[in-house]
């Protein structure tokens, strides 16, 4: 009998097979991995906008107070993110016997929302700024 050099058809079957296994258990996880990674970007990018939305809030003075605010986001302008804010400003703390003129520190709620595969997702942020007093506002 002579030596032969090589597999059996048994043994490219098995190795294949595990192969094949393998390399599902991959592809499983790469699109697990993409699904994640598209979820986080979303919430990146929502977490951006708010910020900026935030910084904007926080800067205008003309603001008024327990005024319900609502916009949307420019999904051209924005890489295709759909969502929108709803903002509230109002008077946090204030001197006692405060009026028109005094200082006061006003909360600014923050809603943002977004939709991703067709479920709605939000999150709340909270600031302070320091302001003053109008008319209307005691």
């Amino acid at each position: 009998m002579r030596n032969q050099r090589g597999f059996t058809l048994l043994e490219v079957l098995v190795a294949t097979a595990i192969a094949g296994i393998a390399i599902a258990g991959l592809i499983g996880s790469i699109s697990n991995t993409a699904n994640n990674a598209h979820k986080l970007t979303d919430r990146d990018r929502a977490t951006l906008l708010a910020k900026s939305k935030m910084d904007e809030l926080l800067v205008d003075p003309r603001l008024l107070r327990n005024v319900p605010l609502e916009g949307t986001f420019d999904p051209a302008s924005t890489g295709g993110f759909e969502g929108g804010w709803r903002a509230v400003v109002t008077p946090f703390e204030t001197a006692p016997g405060a009026g028109p003129g005094m200082w006061v520190v006003d909360r600014v709620e923050l809603q943002i929302w977004w939709t991703s595969g067709g479920t709605r997702h939000t999150f709340e942020l909270e600031g302070f700024r320091r302001a003053f007093l109008n008319k209307g506002d005691t």
